[in-house]
């Protein structure tokens, strides 16, 4: 599972030939997520308020790149790395 991005301690990756919807999973210390692409919304996990809110808020600032890497992955090609959230 490709790291594409990470900031503030948060890994953001994303599974080569994952299951729909597209999604991405971000891990920090023990807790993970999964987060929908479109809409963007957590599908599974949890995470301090913090964390979440971050990564949602980087979500909406990258959709379009997001969706981008997930057909890469869909079709097992390396996804691109992501800008983090400053």
């Amino acid at each position: 599972m490709p790291t594409i991005s990470m900031f503030y301690g948060i890994l953001i990756k994303m599974f080569f030939d994952d299951h729909a919807p597209p999604h991405f999973h971000a891990e920090y210390g023990e807790f993970e997520l999964a987060i929908a692409i479109n809409p963007i919304k957590i599908i599974q996990g949890d995470a301090p308020k913090r964390v979440k809110s971050m990564v949602l808020e980087w979500t909406a600032l990258h959709q379009e790149e997001l969706l981008l890497d997930w057909e890469l992955c869909k079709n097992l090609q390396p996804p691109v790395a992501i800008e983090p959230l400053e």
